[in-house]
């Protein structure tokens, strides 16, 4: 079995599976915009995570981070910031996500110096 670089990645491919299941297992799954907003989430971000974590890229990181941050902003964005229990859910794993996104950004070697990669030839 290949080595997983980043420990980051599969947890936050769990939290994109969590996402999903959550509705159910908080109970706000007959709540359609905050229920369809983490089960879409969840799903791109499993997908990103997985990415990362068999093929890791920079960007997949940047994904996950940035759908971390649309799941923090979400409950205000789509109206449900006075449910509770969605808007927790919704923040909470947000801040998650975002975290463990950036410790790896912010930690590995190959993605702390990404503006050497970017770099254009004159």
């Amino acid at each position: 079995m290949k080595h997983v670089k980043h420990w980051q990645d599969p947890l936050n491919a769990a939290l994109g599976v969590w996402l999903i299941l959550s509705p159910w297992l908080v109970g706000f799954q007959d709540l359609e915009t905050p229920t369809m907003n983490a089960v879409a989430v969840g799903i791109l971000l499993g997908a990103a995570a997985l990415g990362a974590t068999f093929v890791p890229r920079a960007w997949e990181e940047w994904t996950e981070g940035a759908l971390g941050l649309w799941m923090v902003i979400s409950p205000w964005a789509l109206g449900f910031a006075s449910m509770r229990d969605p808007m927790m859910n919704a923040v909470v794993t947000g801040i998650a996500v975002v975290v463990l996104a950036v410790w790896v950004l912010a930690t590995d070697k190959d993605y702390v110096d990404w503006r050497k990669a970017v770099h254009i030839d004159r």
